[in-house]
């Protein structure tokens, strides 16, 4: 493998470390927000999840939703709670309470130091409702709305600067799912009129649901001529499963990821020319992770309940592998993918579990990604590996190494990421620094575990834990390590020029 100072890809947008939060299942009611919890602030906020949230570092959180946003008021969430109404929640078949709105995740999100990446109703809602939320959260005051928000208690707006025009809308199980011409001419206008209200924010329009609907591809290349001049990103969603058990084939599937974001820029790119524009439009993967586990679970959930435990899977050593991969995947395309939500934070197929009353807990997939996000932050470097590979049931080709490098030039730290996806043996790493000769290694962080099943739970949160007992050292340049078979490495160095 060869480090050169120079092969530099991009700096890093932070916010490709954003999460997600939705009205679903337990992520909210019994996730972040808990009254009669023992941690609770006099907000109803736990506060034990909080701590949790901040030691990933997230940027920015995509709120509130996900499908729940295509039958979502938003007025429903704000006032007095005693007035606020209950609602069905069409699109995950629970009674929404209402007692967490805009204004109280708002809140919540300034205490975990995140931005709010506000989503909008393009389902069963458009154009007015959307003006009336950006005049809410985004103006100063003086009008029908953003007084209304100071009579809420809350004088000074909310300044959100990301929005995203509505949810999956080429999706079947999507309420007021649309056809690409309908949507994008929906989200043009939506577009228009939100930065007529705040001319400084973001926009991020709908991409295909993901890469394999029959829509894909030809929704993204419509939407984007409809709506170019009006949107700053195209959003794009995946989730990746293991049902067949097939490990080599499961830790293989970033390369698909890898696929997805090439096609996706390259509508962009063929939408600029074919508009002969001088605009770029950037990606949102704005829901990512491995989802499989909670699907036969879920079916047995008693509908129209109150914040039942939907989707909560359970990860394993090996789903925290695949995340590793999927964040390289992410850091080798940071020139293109500015924005990314981990899908999602906190109990509904997140890196953090909540007992309702009780603890919380890191599972698995949290160390990566809070390794990534921290360690993360600087410019992305294009390594030159060389790697022995293999081939599995979907992919062929797949390198047993896959490693980035991330350079922080203010601290004068370069970070190296590598997953080895060889079950059995160990892995060499020899890497030349070039550019860094006097950097040396201040640690070599190491996730493995001799089960790949293995995971963490409330009986038993440290099962499966990084360790500071890699091997790696660097010496005049050349940097050297042996991965564990299976393993997640984080090999850290510093210049010694200080």
């Amino acid at each position: 493998m060869i480090l050169e100072k120079d092969f530099r890809i991009s700096e890093i947008d932070p916010r490709l470390y954003g999460s997600f939060v939705e009205h679903l299942g337990r992520a909210i009611y019994g996730g972040i927000y808990e009254p009669g919890h023992p941690t609770a602030d006099e907000a109803g906020f736990r506060q034990d999840v909080a701590s949790l949230v901040r030691e990933l570092q997230v940027p920015v959180i995509r709120y509130p939703g996900g499908n729940f946003v295509s039958g979502y008021n938003w007025e429903d969430g704000v006032g007095p709670r005693e007035q606020r109404p209950r609602r069905l929640d069409l699109a995950w078949q629970t009674v929404e309470t209402n007692e967490v709105g805009v204004n109280e995740f708002s809140d919540w999100a300034k205490v975990v130091g995140a931005q709010v990446m506000m989503a909008i109703n393009l389902g069963t809602r458009g154009v007015d409702a959307a003006r009336n939320l950006v005049e809410y959260c985004n103006h100063p005051g003086g009008t029908y709305y953003s007084d209304l928000r100071i009579a809420h208690g809350y004088k000074d707006p909310h300044a959100f600067k990301l929005w995203c025009l509505g949810n999956e809308m080429d999706g079947p199980w999507q309420i007021g799912a649309k056809t690409a011409y309908e949507y994008g001419r929906l989200a043009q206008e939506s577009a228009k009129v939100m930065k007529w209200v705040d001319p400084s924010i973001e926009l991020v329009v709908c991409g295909s649901s993901n890469s394999a609907m029959p829509s894909f591809a030809e929704w993204e290349a419509t939407v984007l001529d409809i709506a170019y001049d009006e949107v700053d990103y195209i959003s794009l969603h995946t989730y990746y499963g293991n049902r067949d058990n097939d490990t080599p084939n499961f830790l293989a599937r970033s390369l698909d990821m890898d696929r997805f974001i090439g096609s996706v820029v390259a509508i962009c790119d063929y939408v600029k020319a074919k508009r002969r524009s001088s605009k770029t439009i950037n990606l949102s993967f704005d829901e990512w992770n491995v989802w499989f586990h909670s699907n036969d679970a879920d079916r047995r959930v008693e509908p129209w309940s109150v914040a039942p435990p939907l989707l909560e899977d359970i990860y394993t050593m090996e789903d925290a592998l695949l995340v590793g991969s999927m964040l390289l995947s992410l850091l080798r395309r940071s020139d293109r993918v500015k924005i990314a939500c981990l899908a999602q934070l906190v109990n509904v197929i997140a890196p953090i579990m909540t007992v309702t009353g009780g603890a919380a807990w890191r599972q698995t997939i949290f160390y990566p990604f809070m390794h990534v996000s921290v360690y993360g932050r600087g410019v992305a470097l294009q390594p030159i590996i060389q790697s022995d590979r293999y081939d599995s049931k979907d992919f062929t080709d797949v390198p047993y190494l896959d490693s980035m490098a991330v350079l922080n030039e203010e601290k004068e730290e370069l970070t190296v990421f590598a997953v080895n996806r060889n079950l059995r043996g160990s892995l060499e790493l020899s890497c030349h620094l070039r550019g860094f000769q006097d950097y040396a290694v201040i640690e070599h962080t190491v996730l493995r575990h001799d089960d790949l099943k293995a995971v963490n739970t409330a009986e038993n949160p440290f099962n499966v834990v990084p360790t500071s007992d890699g091997s790696a050292r660097a010496v005049e340049g050349a940097l050297t390590a042996l991965l564990a078979p299976a393993s997640w490495n984080v090999i850290r160095l510093k210049s010694t020029r200080r």
